[in-house]
């Protein structure tokens, strides 16, 4: 694995008299390299910031080139994603309906398996409610709650007091240990990750060999009554877009070591009027993120044409509202 050491000489913590012995301990990684930066305390990377910054793309250039792959940049940006769901956090479970019925039937299909694991790793925990089954379930693991909504966790640490850890944390970017995890839950949250690639290397990086990922996520079929009756007032993007199934297992059989098993299940939900349903995306901070929304207000008319495209749908129990859920359970060889 290549690595890049830089050193500075007045960090009191990591000087630059470091560099032969660490060099010396690094000797069997023909890719590891110690470089001193000189001048410099141990806030180098804040106060000779552009020197780090030209250290690390020579060794990116040098070490790591460039593959043909490009990742196209995520219709959602992260920051809304974190603040809208900080926002939802007192009221989510008010209107949590969906997200409960997945979350306990994700459950069930846990507790089919013969496994004790000594982690659990509740990744996108929300407000925390599937916590207390988890610890229930294993009561010797360590449980940890990771959300990357701080709001989220806020809320989860006042309505579990006594639950162990809880850590703000994106899906793409874990800030965990390799091999450091031997079981991970994750109920309704990986829609939110438009990189499947990363998703998953970064979930394979922190199982530990025989670890399992047991989750969730919404499919492009999702909210489709909602999409269809706005594409019949405009063409704008007014409703979040997710990716399918193939795209995760295309993502995963890039990566070596990792098995992934998953299907489909269509889930409807019913409404008396449009504007509940708008209402219930909006108390759960699931309303329309992506960043091609329109910046301006929707008009009257807009929203009244809307309505009207969706009444097409209507059935006696209601008006419909498809969700396309994914379940997948991934192992690690």
């Amino acid at each position: 694995m290549p690595q890049l050491h830089l050193l500075v000489d007045a960090d009191a913590l990591l000087p630059t008299a470091l560099q032969p012995a660490l060099t010396s301990l690094l000797a069997d990684n023909a890719e590891a390299e110690v470089q001193s930066l000189g001048p410099g305390c141990h806030a180098a990377p804040l106060d000779i910031a552009p020197t780090i910054a030209r250290a690390l793309r020579q060794f990116v250039d040098a070490r790591l080139p460039r593959r043909a792959t490009v990742t196209a940049a995520s219709p959602v940006a992260k920051r809304d994603i974190a603040a809208s769901f900080s926002r939802a956090a007192q009221r989510y479970d008010s209107v949590a309906a969906l997200q409960r019925d997945v979350g306990e039937r994700l459950l069930t299909l846990l507790d089919r398996e013969s496994r004790d694991p000594d982690t659990v790793l509740d990744l996108g925990c929300g407000t925390g409610y599937c916590q207390p089954r988890l610890q229930a379930r294993f009561p010797a693991a360590r449980y940890l709650g990771m959300d990357i909504a701080a709001g989220m966790l806020e809320y989860a640490r006042s309505r579990h007091p006594g639950a162990a850890n809880w850590a703000v944390g994106d899906a793409e970017a874990l800030p965990l240990a390799a091999a450091s995890q031997t079981l991970v839950y994750s109920s309704l949250a990986f829609q939110w990750c438009y990189r499947p690639e990363l998703l998953f290397a970064e979930l394979s990086r922190v199982l530990r060999p025989g670890g399992l990922c047991l989750f969730t996520s919404l499919g492009p079929a999702t909210l489709r009554e909602l999409r269809a009756a706005w594409a019949a007032v405009d063409a704008g993007q007014h409703v979040n877009s997710f990716m399918p199934g193939e795209a995760l297992q295309q993502a995963v059989e890039r990566l070596p070591g990792v098995r992934l098993a998953w299907h489909t299940e269509r889930v409807v939900m019913r409404y008396p009027r449009v504007g509940d349903l708008l209402a219930e995306l909006k108390t759960l901070g699931a309303h329309n993120m992506n960043s091609g929304r329109s910046g301006g207000l929707t008009s009257r008319r807009q929203l009244a044409g809307m309505v009207q495209a969706y009444e097409q749908y209507r059935e006696p129990a209601g008006l419909p509202a498809t969700y396309e859920v994914i379940f997948g359970r991934l192992e690690k060889q």
